[in-house]
């Protein structure tokens, strides 16, 4: 059949105007969606790494991303940037939900300018940072970039102050969290360090404040970037990042995981989930774990996962300062923080690196009112000229003042030593832990008692006839006398001496007891803190 012609004097409907502009805007966000050129996406992907949106899908919830300011460009002239005006400016700001809890975040786009920060970067950072602080929910910051953009001078640098100030300002008030995906350099570092967490992935994430290049210029030093500030130097030597995984799908998954224990801000608990594991149960694998001899090391995590729920124990900084263990964990479903002497480590001596991981895990727990528990087995701080120098007392008084300020419920298990002045810092009754409790393998004293003969017997055992079998009968008097839990229960300084095997059934009801505690700290603007 043949096409009927028009009719004459009839002519195509004209298009709504309205139509024109929604396709004007579906092209304006189709190119910021693919801001990046592809060739800038293939090296992106060949260097192991995910560009921002596809980090972003990993990181929250399916279709509950709200994009802020996706159409922002900068206004930057000079050296061709005015004929490069990418959509996003390179960050992608916004926020979305993980497990249903409303999150907000930036991205920075390695693809456009490198991820380096300028004017309308920072702006769109400042306004979403602020959006988290004023509804209160927690801020992850997706670090991939090349630092200050250079082109845009000074005011790259004053933006950069503007993100420092909202990260000390939103301090202990919403949870902020820095996942390092690629290059972090110069005074970008300073954000994540301010941030309560830091997470890195093998082999593609870097953080310096002077790169290989200006150490080499400098000290004449040959060193590798990954050497200098890869993921393994910070979560070994620096003690900068508390997670590092192998790959930017697993450490999305666990930043995920970590907000799980987290509470939204500083007014609210951290979620609760209905245990299955029984309040009550009794921990017989403890007895197995503890050893005759004093002076023989055992697992303090195996000794944690037999008190937790199901055994699950989220460690924090895992690979610095192992000789005490800081983590997350859930008793009855509540989130409780974790902080216990790892015997296997240096005897679980504390040092200067122990004493400030500790302090930042335990000042963290309070900021978010997560409850401490603390699983004291102590010999000392640890002795040496190194030590001292290096400021042992000060460092070491950082522990024993954010124990001191902490007003959650605290609670202290003491499984064996707990010597000095490091059992006192440990959370003890006499600085403020709520409940104290031992087991009947604790020895609660001022020294050991080879320590303690050297200084009271010395003259004696000198003048003995048998100073061996002197010391026998010494370190037999000793024990009975101080090296025990029970002359510290006589006393007070610890309420109860108890079987192990009965510690999670009474951690669950102090616990209990101790969620509707309230202290008031004294009026003043801060106090001063060992720096």
């Amino acid at each position: 059949m043949a096409a009927q012609e028009p009719t004459a004097g009839t002519s195509t409907p004209p298009v709504h105007p309205i139509h024109e502009r929604l396709d004007a805007l579906a092209e304006r966000r189709e190119q910021a969606l693919h801001a990046g050129s592809d060739s800038a996406v293939a090296r992106q992907h060949e260097r192991g790494k995910l560009t921002a949106r596809e980090r972003i899908d990993l990181l929250l919830d399916p279709d509950s991303f709200h994009e802020l300011d996706m159409l922002a460009r900068h206004r930057a002239h000079g050296f061709g940037l005015e004929d490069n005006k990418p959509y996003t400016d390179g960050v992608i700001t916004g926020w979305g939900t993980v497990d249903g809890r409303k999150v907000f975040l930036f991205a920075q786009d390695f693809t456009i300018f490198g991820g380096a920060l300028g004017e309308v970067f920072a702006e769109k950072i400042h306004k979403v940072m602020d959006l988290a602080a004023s509804v209160g929910a927690p801020f992850v910051g997706l670090n991939d970039g090349a630092g200050a953009r250079i082109q845009e001078g000074v005011v790259s640098l004053a933006s950069y102050g503007g993100i420092f100030f909202r990260n000390v300002q939103a301090s202990g008030v919403i949870p902020q969290i820095s996942v390092i995906l690629g290059p972090c350099a110069g005074g970008a570092v300073y954000s994540p360090a301010m941030t309560d967490f830091v997470f890195m992935v093998k082999g593609t994430s870097h953080m310096f404040i002077t790169g290989p290049d200006v150490v080499k210029a400098a000290t004449g030093q040959d060193v590798t970037q990954e050497e200098l500030g890869g993921a393994m130097t910070h979560a070994s030597k620096s003690g900068v990042a508390q997670f590092v995984f192998d790959d930017e799908a697993t450490c999305l998954e666990q930043v995920r995981y970590l907000l799980s224990f987290l509470p939204s801000n500083n007014l609210e608990d951290a979620p609760y989930f209905e245990p299955e594991d029984a309040p009550d149960r009794s921990c017989d694998g403890i007895l197995a774990l503890i050893p005759d001899a004093p002076n023989k090391p055992y697992d303090m995590k195996q000794v944690i996962a037999e008190v937790v729920d199901d055994g699950e124990f989220f460690e924090v900084n895992a690979r610095w300062a192992m000789n005490i263990i800081c983590g997350l964990a859930r008793v009855d479903g509540h989130v409780v923080g974790i902080v216990g002497n790892q015997p296997k480590v240096l005897a679980g001596c504390l040092d200067i690196e122990a004493s400030e991981k500790a302090a930042r895990f335990v000042r963290t727990c309070d900021a978010f009112n997560i409850p401490l528990v603390t699983f004291v087995d102590v010999p000392g701080f640890l002795p040496g000229t190194n030590q001292e120098y290096d400021g042992i007392i000060r460092h070491g008084a950082k522990l024993l003042y954010a124990y001191c300020e902490a007003t959650v419920p605290r609670v202290q298990f003491i499984t064996r030593k707990g010597y000095g002045g490091a059992f006192v810092v440990m959370n003890s009754k006499s600085i403020g832990a709520d409940l104290a409790y031992a087991w009947p393998s604790a020895e609660i004293a001022v020294m050991d008692a080879n320590g303690a003969a050297n200084i009271l017997l010395r003259r004696e055992l000198a003048e003995a006839a048998d100073p061996v079998a002197r010391k026998a009968e010494w370190d037999v008097e000793y024990s009975e006398r101080f090296a025990n839990p029970y002359n510290a229960a006589e006393r007070g300084y610890v309420d109860d001496v108890i079987d192990p095997r009965d510690t999670r059934r009474v951690l669950v009801d102090a616990l209990e007891m101790l969620r509707t505690k309230k202290e008031q700290m004294p009026a003043r603007k801060h106090g001063n803190m060992p720096l």
